[in-house]
């Protein structure tokens, strides 16, 4: 990939991932990899970051003798979900524009 996702799309797209369905670590993991190339290693701390500022939830679960740890979007979560799909709009129109050779003035 020749673009670096920055730290808030890689929000955006969790946050997307996990608004569909309240999922577990190593498939949101999966999920995101299939939109942006990132490690496991990556998404943990992501992960703790949209817990510790309350965008999403979480519950533990045993599953064959393993605690997994489920994860769930909050509604101020879907509040930040909402403003990161409206920020993005206006990006891609700029960068649509710039890059496919016309004026950002649209």
């Amino acid at each position: 990939m020749l673009f670096t996702p920055s730290a808030g799309l890689l929000d955006a797209v969790v946050l997307s991932v996990v608004s569909l369905e309240e999922t577990y670590g190593y498939k949101i993991t999966q999920d995101v990899q299939n939109v942006i190339p990132v490690s496991e290693s990556t998404l943990y701390p992501v992960l703790r970051r949209l817990l510790k500022d309350g965008l999403l939830e979480t519950r533990d679960e045993a599953v064959s003798g393993r605690n997994r740890r489920y994860y769930k979007i909050t509604s101020n979560g879907m509040i930040r979900l909402d403003e990161y799909r409206r920020e993005w709009i206006d990006t891609r129109k700029i960068i649509d524009s710039t890059l496919m050779g016309g004026s950002h003035d649209q």
